[in-house]
This record gives C-alpha cells, structure tokens and sequence, in this order.
C-alpha cells in the first residue's frame, strides 16, 4: 500500500482557490483575503488550560477566509469543504448554543469581537483550507484566526500587526489579545473547552522557530527548530480515526485536572509542577479521595508533561536535537496510560514509526483520535511512512496520511 500524502498549497493558489470560491458564491470579489497555519504540538499537551507550558509550531497547511462588509447584521458563509448551500446567520442572535459546526468557530469570532467592545458588522465570507480537519492539527484555531484577521483588516481594528521579513508577528501584545478573542469564540460559542494553545500558535509563531508558550501569564518565547539542518525531519501521521473537542471526554479531562486544583488548594495544577516537593504530598493527598486513582493519574500526567516540555527545550538548546526522542516517547506513554486520551490507532502510528526507526513518537492533539508526531532520520521519511501505512493496513484499518511538519510562519 502507498503512503498517502497532504501537501500545502502555495500562498498564491490558496489565495486564488478562495478568493474563486467567494465570486462564484457571492457574485463579486472579496475586500480582503487572510490565512492562519494549522499546528503540531511538538509536546505539552492537556497543559494549557493547566496554566502550563506547551510548545507548538505552526504548519505550512493554512486555512483561508476572504471577506467583504455588508451594510445589515447577517452573516453569509460558504465553505469548499462544506460543499453546502450558503448559511446565514445574523450576529444578534449569536449566543452560546446557538450555533452549530463550522459556522459557529466564524460568527464566534465576530461575536466575541462584539463582546470585548469592537465594532463588527454583517459580511460575507468564503473559507477554503488545507489544513485537514478533524486530525488534531488545529482546523479550527485556524479557522478562527484567518476569520479573526480578514475581520481585523475589514474594520480597522489594528490589532494583528503585519508578519516581518524573518516570519515574526510585529505586534506580539495585541495578537495575544486576538487569540484570547479567538479562544473565547471557540469556548462559548462553539462549545469547545479547550485551552489556548492552539490560538497562539496560529497566531504568534515564528518561522523555523518552536514557540514556547506560557499559559499561566501567556508570554511567549521563541526556540529555534530547524530540523533540516540536523539531518531530520518531523513526520506527521494523520491516522483518519475521528477527532472532536466538542464532546464529553475532552470536558472531563479538564473538569477533573480544575476538581484537583481545588481539592489541593492550588489556582491551576502549574502551582504543584512548580513545587520541586509538590508532587509526592499533592498525589498522596488525593489517593485516599472517593475518585482519588483517577486523579492523581490526571495529576501526575501534567505535572510530568510539563517539565518534559522544559527538559525538551533545554535539550534542543545542546544542539543534540535528536536526544528528545525519548522525551516525546514518555510523553506518550504518560497521554495514554495516566491521561488516557490516547486510541488503538494512535497507538499504532506511534509503534509501527518506532519500530521503522524514529528516534521518538508520540500523539498530537487532544487526543481520541486525529494525528501523531515521529522525530526521524531526513533520508528515512519515506521508509517510516511506508512502514506506518503496512502496519495499519494489516490491521484492516483505513490508509493514514502524512505530512513533514516544518515550523512556518504565523497567520497573515
């Protein structure tokens, strides 16, 4: 069986395709046309809304919004992966639930614009993306931040700055408001309890550059990633198996992560990672608990993820960028067994690349299905994806697609 590949599209092409979508849809051309990058989370997962650290990098797979101002309240939208009628949505009647699918990560952006005092009229919209969707690569942050800047633009709202020579927002402050707009959006609106990673990575990355984001007090810091120049690459295995945030489980991994935090007196479970003697009497606290077991997996699993996310970076300033492998291995291990978010395909993607060679795998995303991550040798890319896609097919499983992640530039 051949590996199946997701390639991205060049700026001009997504430009065209939707800049095409939208005058074949609305009779006319757009005003303006803004993209914002997928992402994969190199490690630090189910940390953000933890008040952790996570370090993501954006994709070159964009998502695409061209808009234009209309003079009522409505909103009208279309989408090349859709391929349905046009829906429309007036935002006065934007409220949390109100809303369904992709539709509700648009008008969601535009309503909490509204919310935190912007001026956001009616306008058309058409999205066209190559970003995958439901793989855990962040379509929707995507989607909110290519819609949040064609709105920024629209309406002169001066908070995304403009992307500089080297691939760096120019305007760091006032995207972060942007993503806490976009999160806001995705939370209310579409319902989704996610954290802020996510938003800030489409948002606030940097060309060839890891982002270290601090989800307690947001700051960022920018890690240089070039894996090219090490003789690697970072495989992307999309395992086709279905990935949503809006449902149940996502919700009681961090409804149980906040019940911990209150149980042991803390504002976020960063609090006990911080603590260099926290860990021992936080978990031994909670054992003796009704659901004690439970929590203190959850616990043990983002105090531990967190410092793997700053023992990762700290290996990756040696220079010996190929000795975090066993740091992704033990994230995984600890997302699947103390997390639990990790999933029979999950776990095959990540055995059959370990297995064809990769000096580390582990999944990516929040889990339940969607995407997983191998750290491997540049000349053994092709080897390794072969290698996954056998191991799925003799499991009777559907192809799995691949992608080489490459740290791109920010949404712009």
């Amino acid at each position: 069986m051949t590996a199946v590949w997701t390639e991205a599209w060049g700026r001009a092409d997504g430009t065209r395709r939707v800049r095409d979508l939208f005058a074949a849809t609305y009779g006319s051309a757009p005003q303006v046309v803004r993209s914002a990058p997928g992402r994969v989370n190199l490690i630090g997962e189910h940390t953000d809304y933890n008040g952790g650290l996570a370090l993501p990098i954006a994709l070159p797979h964009r998502t695409y919004a061209a808009l234009a101002r209309r003079d009522d309240d409505v909103v009208r939208l279309v989408s090349a992966q859709e391929r349905s009628e046009v829906r429309e949505v007036r935002l006065a009647d934007v409220a949390p639930g109100t809303v369904g699918g992709w539709a509700a990560y648009v008008v969601g952006v535009a309503w909490a614009l509204r919310a935190a005092g912007h001026d956001v009229g009616g306008f058309d919209v058409a999205i066209d993306s190559c970003v995958p969707s439901g793989a855990g690569l962040s379509s929707s942050a995507a989607l909110e931040a290519s819609v949040a800047l064609a709105l920024d633009a629209l309406h002169g709202l001066e908070l995304a700055g403009d992307v500089d020579p080297a691939g760096a927002p120019t305007h760091d402050a006032s995207r972060a408001v942007l993503a806490d707009v976009c999160v806001r959006a995705e939370n209310e609106i579409a319902g989704a309890p996610t954290g802020g990673m996510d938003q800030a990575a489409s948002l606030r990355a940097r060309t060839g550059h890891a982002l270290l984001l601090d989800c307690r007090d947001g700051s960022v810091r920018h890690v240089p990633f070039d894996l090219a120049t090490h003789g690697l690459a970072l495989l992307v295995v999309d395992t086709r198996a279905a990935h949503s945030h809006v449902d149940g489980e996502y919700a009681q991994r961090r409804a149980a992560c906040e019940g911990a935090a209150r149980r042991l007196g803390v504002a976020s479970l960063r609090d006990v990672a911080d603590d260099p003697h926290g860990d021992g009497p936080a978990l031994a606290s909670l054992a003796g608990e009704p659901d004690g077991d439970v929590l203190v997996r959850r616990v043990r699993h983002v105090t531990s993820e967190i410092a793997r996310v700053q023992a990762f970076v700290d290996v990756l300033a040696t220079g010996d960028v190929a000795a975090v492998g066993p740091l992704m291995d033990a994230s995984h291990t600890s997302l699947r067994d103390d997390y639990e978010v990790s999933c029979a395909e999950l776990d095959l993607a990540v055995e059959a690349a370990r297995a064809a060679g990769a000096l580390g795998a582990r999944m990516t995303g929040g889990g339940f299905g969607g995407s997983a991550i191998a750290l491997v040798e540049a000349h053994t890319v092709q080897h390794v994806a072969t290698a996954v896609t056998g191991a799925f097919a003799a499991r009777g499983l559907a192809a799995p697609a691949f992608a080489v992640a490459v740290a791109g530039p920010p949404a712009g």
